[in-house]
């Protein structure tokens, strides 16, 4: 595979690409990377790193994506806007003809999980609203421990109120905010879609996975929930077991297999 090259999309420090090419000189299918660390700027793309690496190493073209985070110019609608101009950004890339636009996987963890679901659901949005009018369709997303049903989220105060501080505010202060970023208001996204989950996970609850499971399969999508063992942070690990059942899904699906709607134990 080829060294990480480095493209920008906006005029912000923080406003990156990092795409890695598999080895070959054919399209290679997509799959775009994107970190969590509660929408805060104190994490960044390097937790993205391993596992784009690991993804170009088993074939996938893999982009890794920065974007503005709290504390750092993002938040609500910046950082929404970013990731949708990231992916926007691909068929401009030097490298394009090396893309297999057709397909595109999204790989989030924690709030990179909501972001990558939000980014499989855009084609819902409204006109004018943050990150609407997609250039590039996801066709598939693996969800890691993402924070899902924002409203649940903020009930629950997770990340000590982060769902509160990426939005500005309760679901009942900036309802439009939550309408227009909570992936359970953005289905059927036609993408098919695996949860993978720590069943020891303390940070964001296996019930983020689970309930957005149970909305997206009654609205028609293809869904797949994966407990594993452990907490929060081994899934990011390409070492450990905890991201093996993604890396073999995606796998699957680039021999032509896929998804089906479940709930596993």
């Amino acid at each position: 595979m080829s060294a990480p090259v480095t493209a920008a999309y906006g005029g912000h420090p923080d406003q990156f690409l990092e795409l890695t090419l598999p080895a070959g000189d054919g399209p290679a299918p997509v799959a775009v990377v994107l970190h969590g660390g509660f929408w805060r700027a104190a994490h960044g793309v390097e937790l993205a790193r391993p596992l784009a690496a690991d993804l170009a190493g088993a074939g996938w073209a893999a982009v890794a994506v920065e974007y503005r985070r709290v504390g750092s110019g993002g938040g609500w609608p910046a950082t929404l806007e970013d990731v949708a101009a990231a992916f926007d950004a691909l068929p401009d890339l030097p490298e394009a003809a090396r893309l297999d636009l057709t397909e595109v996987a999204v790989v989030g963890h924690s709030a990179g999980g909501h972001l990558a679901a939000w980014a499989a659901g855009r084609g819902r949005l409204p006109d004018g609203a943050p990150g609407a009018g997609p250039r590039v369709r996801v066709t598939a997303a693996v969800l890691q421990a993402g924070v899902l049903d924002l409203v649940r989220a903020a009930e629950q105060r997770l990340g000590r109120g982060a769902t509160q501080e990426f939005l500005g505010g309760e679901p009942g202060e900036v309802p439009d905010r939550y309408a227009g970023a909570d992936p359970v208001r953005l289905l059927p996204t036609g993408a098919d879609v695996l949860c993978v989950h720590g069943t020891g996970d303390d940070v964001v609850p296996l019930e983020q996975s689970e309930r957005f499971a149970v909305a997206a399969g009654a609205a028609g999508d293809r869904v797949v929930v994966r407990p594993v063992p452990g907490g929060h942070l081994e899934l990011i690990d390409p070492s450990g077991e905890q991201w093996a059942p993604a890396r073999e899904w995606l796998g699957q699906r680039r021999a032509g297999r896929g998804g089906s709607t479940t709930l596993e134990p």
